[in-house]
């Protein structure tokens, strides 16, 4: 059975990607470098890594189901579900260890309608979802770090230490909205009952949410990824989509 979507013909890969061809043969060469492509004992994959990675990448962007997607790519959904568990951790985003003593970052939560109910839970958007902390560079603003998913019932100021994401970030200069009370972030200043706030704390608070607003940007972004507007994988598959996402999210903004 022959397949319509292939990463042999170029014209297929931006809009399912984000990224030009020669920066998704960037991401192929890395993930073959990376191990991806050893060969095991067993069947051999019936497709190439390339339109394997596509075949991940255009799962998480359009949120088919394995029995959708699997002859587009002229597979089995068996095999199309074997290369999403196989490919799909090792398309994840490493989280960066190091960071410049000028660096700052931003954080903020976000939440992912998840049916995995033993992962999930209900939240402010009235769905089962799942609280991921994620931390962006604010002056590149790439995603250098995504916590493990949460409960979404688990507000901003717990998951950034659960998550994991204070231990990863250190002592560097973190960015944060209101939610965030008690965490030593910086956030915004907050306005007492019957009181005005100086000048010099509206003018900062006017800069704080310019800045901040760019990891909502990364967000928007993101989300257009529509496995993370009703996400049916389990377990860590939730991460491993998350991270993934992230991967494609920085090969897309740096070309």
């Amino acid at each position: 059975m022959s397949g319509v979507i292939t990463a042999s013909e170029p014209s297929w890969i931006a809009p399912i990607t984000g990224m030009s061809p020669r920066c998704f043969g960037k991401l192929v060469t890395a993930l073959r470098r990376e191990g991806a492509d050893a060969v095991h004992k067993g069947r051999p994959w019936g497709l190439p890594l390339g339109d394997r990675a596509l075949l991940v990448a255009a799962y998480w962007r359009t949120n088919l189901t394995m029995r959708q997607i699997a002859p587009l790519f002229g597979v089995s959904k068996s095999a199309a579900d074997r290369i999403i568990d196989q490919l799909g951790p090792l398309l994840a985003l490493q989280p960066r260890r190091r960071f410049a003593k000028d660096t700052v970052l931003i954080v903020d939560g976000t939440l992912v309608p998840t049916r995995d109910h033993t992962i999930a839970e209900q939240s402010k958007n009235y769905r089962y979802s799942t609280n991921h902390q994620v931390v962006i560079d604010a002056d590149t603003r790439l995603i250098v770090m995504v916590g493990q998913p949460l409960p979404g019932n688990r507000n901003d100021c717990r998951a950034w230490e659960e998550s994991g994401a204070k231990t990863a970030v250190g002592k560097t200069v973190t960015i944060a909205d209101g939610g965030y009370p008690g965490t030593g972030l910086v956030m915004p200043h907050r306005r007492r009952a019957g009181e005005e706030l100086p000048d010099r704390k509206q003018e900062h608070n006017r800069s704080h949410k310019q800045v901040r607003a760019r990891v909502e940007h990364a967000f928007a972004r993101m989300k257009t990824w529509k496995i993370l507007r009703d996400c049916r994988l389990k377990g860590d598959a939730v991460h491993h989509a998350m991270l993934g996402i992230a991967r494609l999210h920085n090969l897309t903004l740096t070309g």
